[in-house]
């Protein structure tokens, strides 16, 4: 259970962050599912990312899964949403 604790807060911080991020942005080419699914794969790259560059050894695992996932899910949302938006025009 100990190991999935991680994933599960880099899924669901990511998903806060790739909504906070479509709402900040105004985005309308992507639905509130498609945004919380993209943020929610963001989120696990991110909080995977942030742990390979050595995040970890300055915060403590579980606050660096949470920020890694923010930032993940937000970039990863608004990158869908910018692809949806060309392609809508």
């Amino acid at each position: 259970m100990e190991a999935l604790l991680p994933l599960v807060i880099q899924l669901i911080a990511g998903a806060i962050g790739g909504n906070a991020a479509s709402v900040a942005l105004k985005q309308q080419a992507i639905n509130v599912v498609a945004r919380t699914i993209a943020g929610a794969i963001g989120g696990i790259a991110g909080g995977m990312l942030l742990g390979m560059v050595g995040g970890e050894a300055a915060m403590t695992g579980l606050i660096a899964d949470g920020i890694g996932g923010l930032i993940g899910g937000g970039i990863l949302s608004t990158l869908a949403g910018l692809v949806m938006a060309r392609a809508h025009r």
